[in-house]
This record gives C-alpha cells, structure tokens and sequence, in this order.
C-alpha cells in the first residue's frame, strides 16, 4: 500500500511561464516548438492549434485546424516540420508547417489498416520481458548513454531498469500518490521528471548510486520476535498464543509483526522519498545522511495527462485533464 507523501517546503521551484487555455476538451498530446516561442497541441475536442506567442506576452493560435475526429495524439520532426496526427477513427493525417508556423499544408491520410509481416524465426529475437509493476505500465522513458529504462505505472510508481549494465537490477521510486502519467529524462544532468494524475511533478536526481529494494520475505512468524502470524494455526495452538498480521520492512525484507514494526522512516537511495514502515532494528540502523532527499516535490495544480521537455531551454509542458497547457521554466531545479 503506497504511503502518504509529505514532501518538505523548497526554496527551488519551477516557475511557471504561462497558461495556455481554450481548448475545449482535454489536450492529449503537445510540444514545444524549438527555437520559438510556440506550443503545438491536438485534443479530443478535433482540433490541431498552434499556438504563438504574441506581442501582448500571451499565448494565441495562428493556426486552428478541425479534424474529422478526436485526436488521440502526435508527432512533430521540426527539422522537417512534418506533423503526424493520430485520429480515434484510425486515420493518420500528415501536414507540413510552414517556416513561420502561421500554415499547414495536408500530405497524406493513412487509413487505419492492418498489415501482417511474416518475421522469419531467426530473425525474430525477443530481447527480454520486464515484470515488476503491479498496475499497468503508463509512461516509458529511456537513457541512451545509460542504457537505462524508466517506466512508470498506474501503482504510483516508477521503474528504472538497468539494461545496459545487464545486472537485471530493478530501482525502485515512489512518489506519487496517483498513477504516473508521464516521463522525461534530462540525460545532461542525469535527472528524471515523473509526472501524474496527483499533480505532481518530482524531479528525481538519478546521479547517485542507489539500492535495490528488497524482496519480501515469507515466514509463518514474525522473523523478530517469532510471534505466529493469523494463518500459522499450529504455533497458535501449541504457543496458546493469538496470531499476528504480518508486515513487511521495506529495508531488509523481513516478515514482522507490528509491534517489531512500529517505526517509520524515509529511504531515499532505496527510492523511498516518504516515510514507509520498517523494522525497529533497521530503523536504528539508518543515518541521517542516508535519510537525505534525493527528489524534490512540485504542485501543477492540475492533473498531468502529458509531458514535453525541452532541454535546451529548460522548460516543461504539462497538459492536464483540465484542457489547460502549462510552459514551466524549469532551470530552478533540473541543473
């Protein structure tokens, strides 16, 4: 069960640069225009805006384009300036912007079609099958020079998988107390952003050498104090005793029972921002040091469906379930 989160006050935080509104329905897909001051959005209200930012400091369309269904989502080459929008009735459109964004100009439609590729067997290798999720995965973000895969879910969590280390090894990061909607990876500084339906925005600093969180271990008693846990019905018997619910330490694994767990306490190199349960002796053991925050919290203020980073400048979009874009400067804090 996830705990609850309560991050500190900060001194850093992003600054928000503007709101962009008008959409009528939720903005599933949107990306800063490089080099511009200008945002590229497709809703599930049919519509394709550009939006520029004008002399008055806000933020209006110069191009509002209406589609013949939803759009579910987008892809944009601004080297090209080739726009691919995905339709809910299957279609792909394709347009060319034109160099001052004020423009588009219809390519091609792709109906929605099916085509089976005969994959002659040795030539058809499955790589590897990651498995640690509990909920469905909902955001996936890789490191290239790392080799390291991020995925995030809908149990609040996110994932890094050392892939190119080869170990298996399997980070572990909760800070959400919704599911992670999306991720980005700002590969200059080595810091993750994870967003998600709690409005949350977390940046992760992944520059540090952190630990893998234990596998819960089984027992029929509490590996403290040996006290038989409810189902252990022969110990009962035999030690006149009423079982115990089991619990888990979230820094050793062990099976206890709650008297040997009654402390909390935060596990950031283990991914755990907030303070989770662990054992008494454990609890002990962990420093101050090892107590120290390695993520910092921020509130959106509304609930992230979509991510963009540009790394260049420094800013994060968010579009959220509201219908309203957001442009963060987000320098404060991935540096």
């Amino acid at each position: 069960m996830a705990a609850e989160i309560q991050p500190k006050p900060l001194t850093r935080k992003p600054i928000l640069l503007q709101r962009v509104e008008g959409s009528q329905e939720v903005v599933n897909m949107a990306v800063i225009v490089p080099k511009e001051e200008g945002v590229i959005s497709v809703s599930e209200d049919r519509t394709v805006r550009v939006w520029l930012k004008r002399d008055s400091g806000q933020y209006w369309p110069s191009i509002y384009h209406a589609m013949p269904s939803p759009c579910s989502c987008m892809s944009f080459n601004p080297e090209t300036r080739r726009l691919s929008i995905g339709l809910d009735n299957g279609t792909i459109s394709e347009f060319i912007l034109s160099e001052d964004y004020n423009k588009m100009t219809p390519v091609k439609n792709y109906q929605g079609q099916v085509t089976i590729l005969k994959l002659e067997q040795e030539n058809c290798t499955l790589v590897t099958t990651f498995r640690g999720h509990t909920g469905g995965v909902t955001a996936l973000c890789w490191d290239p020079v790392q080799r390291v895969l991020f995925s995030g879910s809908s149990d609040h969590s996110v994932i890094m998988w050392d892939i190119g280390g080869r170990k298996g090894t399997a980070i572990e990061l909760q800070g959400h107390n919704d599911k992670v909607q999306a991720l980005s990876y700002a590969q200059h500084t080595r810091q993750l952003i994870s967003c998600g339906g709690d409005g949350g925005i977390v940046v992760w600093n992944m520059d540090v050498e952190r630990q893998e969180t234990p596998e819960w271990l089984d027992s029929d008693s509490c590996q403290k104090c040996d006290q038989p846990f409810f189902w252990n019905f022969k110990q009962m018997w035999d030690s006149k005793k009423i079982g115990l619910r089991q619990h888990h330490c979230r820094k050793c694994g062990k099976a206890v029972c709650g008297k040997c767990s009654s402390k909390r306490s935060s596990i950031p190199l283990m991914g755990f921002e907030f303070e989770v349960r662990v054992c008494d002796s454990c609890h002990e053991a962990i420093t101050d040091e090892e107590r120290a925050p390695t993520a910092t919290f921020h509130d959106s203020k509304h609930n992230i469906v979509h991510v963009h980073f540009d790394a260049t400048r420094g800013w994060l979009l968010t579009s959220g379930t509201d219908k309203v874009i957001k442009l963060w400067d987000m320098t404060p804090v991935v540096s």
